[in-house]
């Protein structure tokens, strides 16, 4: 399957690309869609389609310069331009920038189809050329590239000659120029012992390398990539290093099986000191090896800037309770989420209310309790209602004190965790939850303007934000707004459109499209589906 991302500031030209192509059917999936060039930038980054099909004239942002943005950053990413009758001066341009196709508007799903399939066909065969491993073989055993990797080796060892550096630079094409410095290293490895499959995504990275933006890379061995990135200033220098390594997991993880663990080492000023940055990076590998193989993430990104300190942190929270897990960092919308999870459950075994009732809630107010506990507090002091029998039995009842108790006991656990939760993963998180709650209504909310929020760049928050959370940024601001949607439809006598803007959507179709696809019903069917007769209670 091919992942399709489309762009187009007509919303009848949106409709018709999601809802008059038979995606499935032709092998592909519609990963999203944005009005403008600008808003689309930040989405693509997060979902990392293999396709985008963008209009050539927009606001903000146009097509063409969505489409070089997109090369530079995402250089695997394939484009189709659609272009009006009088823009062909825009055709001829996009062209030059490396566009795989043009429709002109207005065109037929047939036609869309068509160009669909002929650029997956390339995609394919690119895949296929570019992890050859023989031609990796020969290009790492060519002259020049040993010349190189021997000079870039002994540089983060420390064994190169300080005062010949700019000269070897100069010779090999290399320039090191910069105020500051990080060195990354990805490991790359098969989950079931497949060497030909690493070899291919390590050659598949190879090809990729190049692109990467203000680095400089090298195999230290076969499975092993080392980059030194520069930056003018240190948030350059994070917003390259992070979107690398979100790149690199990307390429690693499209052959099957495969795996990457990024180290991040520590930022220096010198090239003298790429070493120690090396160094830490190699450290972080080292110790992080049993992390990655008991972890079902396929790409994983440490950064040493980011290790927890030894003050009392979120982070240390390593509990096989999966619910106490999920408390680290839930906001106040994940309360219905959770609650409406149990609800489902017991649903789903009509006839057991109290008995499934009793033991949901049990199970929590356990979850909050080691919670609690592990940010040092006592649960039978700060609330010891929760845990009295009667608490429990006056909770299964009927369904309204049943989520009215659930709720207490999160309110209760967030807030505790809130008021004792310090550290940089923590308070970025809760941060971004907390702008994502009283922004959600906003179209405009994006993975830009929630890591400025939480005074990050872009790339470094979203990697933070979905290896703690479990889920994309995107995924869980699409989520926040169905949750609130739901609870819309259940509360309220909106209409559907009324209901799309009040959570963030600014097209009702795109809205009911992607309720749909996240609940499994229209908007509709879910109201009725909520009616008492339904509820098997």
């Amino acid at each position: 399957m091919y992942s399709v991302f489309a762009v187009d500031d007509e919303p009848i030209v949106l409709e018709g690309i999601r809802s008059k192509i038979d995606w499935e059917a032709n092998g592909f999936v519609f990963a999203g869609e944005a009005a403008d060039g600008e808003i689309a930038l930040s989405m693509i980054h997060e979902l990392k389609p293999d396709i985008l099909i963008t209009d050539i004239k927009m606001p903000f942002m146009d097509g063409l310069q969505l489409a070089t943005a997109i090369k530079r950053a995402q250089p695997w990413i394939k484009i189709i331009i659609l272009s009006g009758h009088n823009e062909f001066d825009y055709a001829k341009k996009a062209i030059s920038i490396g566009i795989e196709d043009y429709l002109l508007k207005p065109f037929t799903p047939e036609e869309l189809t068509e160009s669909l399939n002929k650029v997956a066909k390339r995609i394919n065969s690119e895949r296929k050329q570019l992890s050859d491993i023989t031609k990796l073989k020969e290009e790492l055993k060519s002259s020049e590239m040993l010349k190189k990797k021997e000079f870039l080796n002994n540089l983060v060892h420390g064994s190169e000659d300080m005062s010949k550096v700019m000269d070897n630079c100069g010779e090999l094409g290399i320039n090191l120029i910069s105020r500051f410095y990080k060195v990354l290293i990805s490991r790359i490895d098969s989950q079931n012992g497949n060497i030909q499959k690493q070899q291919e995504a390590c050659s598949l990275l190879n090809s990729y390398s190049s692109a990467i933006n203000e680095a400089v890379s090298f195999f230290h061995h076969s499975n092993l990539l080392v980059c030194i990135f520069k930056g003018s200033t240190q948030e350059e220098l994070d917003d390259n290093t992070f979107h690398a390594a979100e790149t690199i997991g990307h390429i690693v993880t499209k052959n099957e099986g495969c795996t990457v663990l990024t180290a991040i080492g520590k930022t220096v000023e010198h090239l003298s000191q790429l070493k120690t940055s090396y160094e830490d990076a190699k450290h972080i590998l080292e110790v992080s090896g049993s992390a990655k193989q008991n972890s079902e993430n396929q790409n994983i990104i440490i950064s040493s800037d980011d290790l927890p300190s030894n003050n009392l942190n979120l982070l240390e929270l390593k509990e096989n309770d999966p619910l106490v897990d999920r408390l680290k960092y839930a906001g106040k919308n994940d309360i219905n989420v959770i609650i409406d999870e149990s609800m489902t459950l017991i649903r789903n075994n009509p006839g057991q209310f109290s008995v499934f009732a009793s033991y949901l809630l049990v199970d929590l107010i356990f979850a909050v309790s080691k919670l609690v506990e592990k940010l040092g507090g006592d649960i039978k002091v700060l609330n010891p209602e929760i845990l009295q029998r009667s608490f429990v039995d006056n909770a299964v009842q009927n369904e309204e004190d049943f989520r009215n108790k659930m709720t207490q006991v999160l309110n209760f656990a967030l807030e505790f965790r809130d008021s004792k939760v310090t550290g940089k993963y923590a308070d970025v998180i809760l941060k971004a939850k907390k702008y994502i709650e009283e922004n959600y209504q906003d179209p405009n909310t994006t993975l830009t303007t929630v890591a400025q929020a939480a005074c990050l760049s872009p790339n470094h928050f979203s990697t933070i934000f979905s290896q703690e959370c479990n889920t994309t940024f995107i995924e869980y601001l699409t989520n926040v707004r169905i949750e609130n949607a739901k609870r819309l439809i259940r509360e309220t006598e909106l209409k559907g459109y009324d209901i799309a803007y009040e959570c963030g959507f600014s097209d009702p179709h795109y809205f009911s499209y992607i309720f749909k696809k996240n609940t499994g019903l229209t908007p509709r069917e879910y109201k009725l589906s909520q009616s008492p007769s339904t509820t098997g209670l």
